[in-house]
């Protein structure tokens, strides 16, 4: 059997069960343990399970395998949300054009925007809502196709608007960080957020710790093409010592 066919197995064992032993595999293809190990360890490093002992684990965003609604995600990690969302406003000075995405993370952030003056650019309808009260802010909504889900605009519309724009600083959340792999749920918002990035001239990773080692459908940017991560000290040190190779980490 080749390489490819034995690592398709093996993800539909992990699909099927959630976990996988060793043993398990080498009696279903009948290869060796060496084999096994090389194979599990190379599917580890493209972020396609997690190497546990004596085996792996399936990788994935949700029990169910399908996007959050926008008031399940506000309920969870809320304390780490709040540190993260008070120290990402702190990233920004007066007199700035930033651009924050959509994500209740990002919604506490522009919160704590409020009494501040710059210009801020989202194509969250949440983000502006809570900025529309400002009287400080010179705010701007991109518009686009509607995703009631997350509440963000996307698509053609926004995508145009976005590269006509540049930003000092962009700041994204995900749902997801796998290796050097940066994942949300849908293309249409992946694609906005890559333009958004491209954009930048400091671009901004805005994640708690429950978001690494979880994947989702699209992969929109690497880890390594941020300037700085924000995250909480929940972080395992493994995982903290992997971004600190490749960028800033700022721990809230």
């Amino acid at each position: 059997m080749k390489k490819e066919e034995r690592q398709n197995h093996i993800r539909n064992m992990l699909n099927s069960t959630g976990t996988v032993t060793v043993n398990e595999i080498m009696q279903e293809l009948s290869v060796s343990d060496m084999t096994v190990r090389r194979d599990l360890s190379e599917m580890a490093q493209r972020g396609l399970l997690i190497r546990t002992h004596g085996g792996a684990q399936r990788i994935y965003s949700d029990e169910s395998g399908l996007e959050r609604s926008h008031l399940e995600k506000k309920r969870l990690q809320e304390a780490e949300k709040n540190d993260i969302a008070n120290l990402t406003a702190a990233q920004v000075s007066d007199g700035e054009t930033i651009f924050i995405g959509p994500g209740t993370t990002l919604e506490l952030t522009a919160s704590n925007l409020k009494n501040r003056n710059m210009r801020i650019v989202t194509n969250s309808l949440p983000v502006f809502d809570i900025l529309s009260r400002s009287s400080s802010v010179d705010l701007l909504l991109v518009g686009g196709e509607y995703r009631p889900i997350t509440g963000a605009f996307v698509g053609t519309v926004s995508l145009q608007s976005i590269r006509s724009m540049r930003f000092s600083k962009a700041f994204i959340s995900v749902n997801g960080i796998v290796g050097s792999s940066v994942y949300t749920y849908s293309e249409a918002e992946g694609e906005v957020q890559k333009a958004v990035l491209d954009h930048a001239d400091e671009k901004y990773l805005v994640a708690d710790s429950s978001k690494f080692g979880r994947y989702d459908f699209f992969e929109f940017y690497k880890v390594s093409d941020f300037d700085h991560v924000i995250t909480d000290t929940a972080i395992s040190e493994e995982t903290l010592r992997q971004l600190r190779e490749v960028t800033d980490v700022i721990i809230a």
